[in-house]
C-alpha cells in the first residue's frame, strides 16, 4: 500500500444533456436605392441594405421618433442666465414670513437645538434660570427655544438667491 489516498470514482451514470431550442432571429434585409450628385454633375447611385431585426421600431415608430426629435431641436437654448440680484424679502411685522411655512422646521429646529447645545456645553451663559428638570445641554437648549429667548435669525433662501431673514419671535 502507497501513502497517496486513492480516487474515489462515484457510481452514477452521466444523462446526455439535450441543447434547448433557440428561437431563430428573424431578420428582414431591405435595399434602399439613393441617389447622389455631385459637383461635377455625375450621378451616383448608392445602395445600402438595412438590416431589421426583431425589436427594430415599425415605420410609424420611427416617424414619431422623427417628429419628436424636430420638436425638441426647434426648443430655445437659453445659453446666458440672465444676472439676478438677490431681493430681500422684508418682515416688518409678525405673519409677515413670505418664504417657507410660519413655523421652523424640523431641519431649523435641529440646527439651532445643535448649536445652542453646543455653545452652552463649552460654557455659554443660559439666557434663563436653569429648571430642575433639565439634566443635558440640549435640554436646556430645547427650553430655551421653546421661550423663544435665543437671540437668532433664520434666513430662508430661495433657488433664485433672493431670501428672507426671519427672527426667531416671529416663528408661531
Amino acid at each position: 500500500m502507497s501513502d497517496e489516498p486513492e480516487e474515489i470514482i462515484p457510481d452514477t451514470e452521466e444523462v446526455p444533456v439535450e441543447p434547448e431550442e433557440v428561437e431563430p432571429v428573424v431578420e428582414v434585409v431591405e435595399t434602399v436605392e439613393a441617389e447622389v450628385t455631385e459637383e461635377d454633375g455625375e450621378k451616383i447611385v448608392v445602395k445600402k441594405e438595412k438590416k431589421a431585426k426583431k425589436g427594430d421600431l415599425t415605420p410609424e415608430e420611427l416617424a414619431e421618433q422623427e417628429r419628436r426629435q424636430k420638436i425638441i431641436d426647434a426648443r430655445e437654448i437659453i445659453e446666458i442666465d440672465p444676472i439676478h440680484v438677490p431681493i430681500e424679502y422684508e418682515t416688518t411685522t409678525k405673519g409677515k414670513i413670505m418664504i417657507g411655512p410660519p413655523t421652523l422646521t424640523r431641519f431649523e429646529k435641529a440646527r439651532i437645538l445643535g448649536a445652542r447645545a453646543l455653545q452652552l456645553s463649552l460654557g455659554a451663559p443660559p439666557f434663563i434660570a436653569i429648571p430642575k428638570e433639565v439634566a443635558t445641554s440640549l435640554d436646556l437648549a430645547y427650553t430655551e427655544l421653546e421661550k423663544r429667548v435665543i437671540p437668532i435669525t433664520i434666513r430662508r433662501v430661495l433657488p433664485n438667491g433672493d431670501f428672507q431673514n426671519i427672527s426667531i419671535d416671529l416663528f408661531n
